[in-house]
């Protein structure tokens, strides 16, 4: 465990300490960077009276981009297996 960083993250005001693995520092600190931009963007376009309901929009938004990057993936993999069938068939009618 004494290989473990300590950092400080600051999303929507609030500082939280947190205890974590050198190679986490990075990713970490560009989640941060753009939560916090996603925030700034909601508080400019819509009129917000709590940060709560900011958080909840950028939560939102991640979990969609994610899922949406699990449908594209889980499509594009459909579609290399009917390619890769449809070639395995052409060179089978070949081979015969």
């Amino acid at each position: 465990m004494s290989n473990q960083l300590k950092i400080k993250l600051s999303i929507a005001d609030r500082v939280y300490p947190l205890t974590i693995n050198p190679s986490q520092e990075e990713g970490l600190r560009l989640a941060t960077k753009k939560i916090e931009e996603m925030i700034k963007r909601f508080e400019k376009s819509y009129a917000v009276r709590d940060k709560q309901d900011v958080l909840a929009m950028c939560a939102l938004q991640f979990a969609a981009q994610v899922e949406q990057k699990q449908i594209d993936k889980t499509n594009d993999k459909q579609e290399m297996e009917e390619k890769l069938e449809a070639l395995n068939q052409l060179l089978q009618e070949h081979l015969s």
